[in-house]
């Protein structure tokens, strides 16, 4: 289901909880939300619809990705980069890793842990960034 992006920085501030196997219904809404935003959105997270859990979706150029509880557990190659998010109006500077290794779990409850560099780590350093209610 297509939800309407939650713009309340009080609300987006706020920590996601912990996401469990009874969330997994909003992968597939922000899978619906994604596509509908797809010309002008890469990724979000679970508050931007509001659902403060710890769940994103991340476009991979090929496909996008649904990533439950994910944790950045590792980075190096740090650069200063400018980001917009649908929830905020303009760009504003940031810090980025350029190398990341994300662990998550997957649709299936799987535990991931996958290396990405470049834009897509960039997203999911973006979308993370908002599970922990840090907005750019």
């Amino acid at each position: 289901m297509i939800k309407p992006i939650v713009k309340d920085v009080f609300f987006l501030g706020q920590k996601s909880e912990a996401a469990t196997r009874q969330d997994l219904s909003v992968g597939q809404d922000l899978m619906d939300t994604l596509q509908a935003n797809q010309d002008h959105c890469v990724g979000m997270a679970a508050n931007m619809i509001g659902v403060k859990k710890r769940i994103i979706i991340v476009n991979m150029g090929f496909m996008n990705v649904v990533m439950y509880n994910p944790v950045i557990v590792k980075k190096d190659t740090p650069y200063e980069t400018e980001e917009g998010c649908l929830s905020l109006p303009g760009v504003r500077k940031t810090m980025r890793y350029q190398n990341i290794e994300v662990e998550y779990y997957d649709s299936s409850w799987k535990k991931r842990r996958q290396s990405c560099s470049g834009w897509t780590a960039q997203i999911i350093q973006h979308e993370c960034d908002h599970l922990a209610g840090v907005i750019i």
